[in-house]
């Protein structure tokens, strides 16, 4: 069969399942039934709730402003699937196309979209992350169970952690008038994402807010009252911290122990696709009936060296998902690949804070609008001469006009004829990332691959 024919045949009458009910798996499932995609649709989530949207919950949500409950994301047409909410997929057998789920019920696919996402890191021992009064935000009941917390008007909060959930919770907490103590293992809050120049404005920042920020250390152990009840942290420097409530901001883990045997590149960074959103197996080899989209995905792209990015954005959770979407039901010729630029944002303390590219590629940093000492400022990132990235506090209007500067592979330092000048004297100086190969919950985006051109093995010839 013609494979135009057998696409047509596909959206007539196929049968796709969707493995993840959140922001992705809805954006794709939408983009199906749009492109007349007419088969069956099976909808799978762990979480019991419609999807939601993530964003407004270390933002509005802690901050009173909305409920959990009101975060539902809006649906842009009616989808005609079958549900199955508050159950966790458990396996894929990919020989007979079935994924297993934890009620035991199989459901049978012909192409299948895996978008499960990530969960928040734990606390490393599980007795002490029973406390009462020690959190995780990733959910929707997570953020009610801490807003309901914070609204008690505990003594002291504890934020573990200072990457961008991190230091969300710790801005949202000061507006609450709560005290806060920021235990970062980094030198500086946001470090891993964005580097030591703008993570030294970051610190700035926080501390005056009137955080208790505290760099370079750990926090080593919780202890809890008789009752259960989280009372006191004990931090890598020997002091103590008397705390009712620790917000553990660690970072995520890819939902992939699922698919463990399953025969696909699944592991902790995600699982490996083409640009075509395509999973790789174990040996390399693309699939034809299994794509990814969003958090759990690790795609390569062009702009970056073919680097396998791992990213944590919500407008590539939405691109990506179309993407896939698309190419699962056309034929080889009308399939696209998925070349969104990566681009985050954050609101704390008052100051609105944009990034666009791969800051952590970048090599030197240089301010070319504003001023650090003022927080409001644009600094682009370069890599190998080439503008790579850009991050704006207080300044989002410039954000496109940087991705286009990393779309045609600007020079970097770049210069510029009709925008604020850079400061005088201003020089690219040394990103300050950390060391890759320590570990760091800060980045956004998680360089996970290498350009296939890199060669790392050479062959010669055998003699006679």
């Amino acid at each position: 069969m013609p494979a135009d024919t057998a696409a047509r045949e596909f959206r007539r009458q196929g049968r796709v399942v969707v493995v993840g009910a959140s922001l992705a798996g809805l954006r794709a499932a939408e983009t199906l039934r749009e492109e007349g995609f007419t088969g069956s649709l099976t909808m799978i989530g762990d979480e019991p709730h419609d999807p939601y949207d993530r964003p407004p919950l270390s933002k509005q949500v802690l901050l009173g402003r909305t409920a959990a409950d009101d975060t539902e994301l809006p649906r842009r047409r009616r989808l005609d699937a079958r549900w199955r909410l508050g159950v966790a997929a458990t396996g894929l057998d990919l020989a007979d196309r079935r994924v297993r789920l934890a009620d035991g019920e199989e459901v049978e696919f012909d192409r299948l979209l895996i978008a499960t996402g990530a969960r928040a890191r734990p606390w490393f021992r599980e007795s002490e992350a029973a406390l009462d009064g020690v959190f995780v935000l990733r959910t929707a009941d997570d953020a009610s169970r801490l807003d309901r917390k914070l609204a008690a008007g505990p003594r002291r909060v504890l934020v573990v952690g200072a990457g961008f959930t991190g230091s969300e919770i710790a801005s949202a907490c000061r507006e609450r008038g709560l005290e806060v103590t920021v235990a970062e293992r980094g030198p500086a809050p946001l470090v891993g994402a964005l580097g030591g120049v703008v993570g030294a404005v970051a610190a700035r920042l926080q501390r005056e807010h009137g955080v208790d920020l505290r760099c370079g250390i750990t926090v080593t152990s919780l202890e809890g009252d008789m009752a259960g009840r989280l009372r006191r942290a004990h931090l890598s420097d020997g002091t103590a911290l008397d705390v009712d409530v620790a917000v553990i901001g660690l970072g995520a883990m890819r939902n992939t122990k699922w698919l463990a045997g399953s025969g696909l590149a699944a592991g902790p960074r995600g699982i490996a696709c083409d640009a075509g959103c395509r999973a790789f197996d174990v040996h390399g080899i693309v699939t034809d009936d299994v794509f990814v989209a969003g958090d759990v995905a690790r795609s390569p792209h062009p702009l970056f060296g073919y680097q396998f990015l791992s990213l944590e954005h919500w407008g590539n959770a939405v691109a990506q998902a179309e993407v896939a979407a698309h190419n699962m039901i056309s034929s080889g010729l009308e399939r696209r690949p998925h070349l969104w630029v990566p681009a985050f944002w954050s609101a704390q303390f008052g100051v609105n804070i944009k990034s666009v590219g791969v800051p952590p590629m970048g090599e030197e940093i240089v301010v070319t609008q504003g001023a650090l000492g003022e927080n409001r400022f644009v600094a682009a990132y370069g890599y190998q001469g080439r503008v790579i990235a850009a991050v704006a506090f207080d300044q989002a209007r410039w954000i496109d006009f940087y991705r286009r500067l990393i779309e045609s592979a600007a020079p970097f330092p770049p210069v510029f004829a009709g925008v604020d000048r850079r400061p005088e004297g201003a020089r690219p100086v040394p990103a300050d990332f950390p060391d890759p190969s320590l570990p760091t919950h800060g980045p956004t985006v998680t360089l996970s691959g290498y350009s296939p051109s890199e060669r790392r093995l050479q062959f010669t010839p055998a003699r006679a």
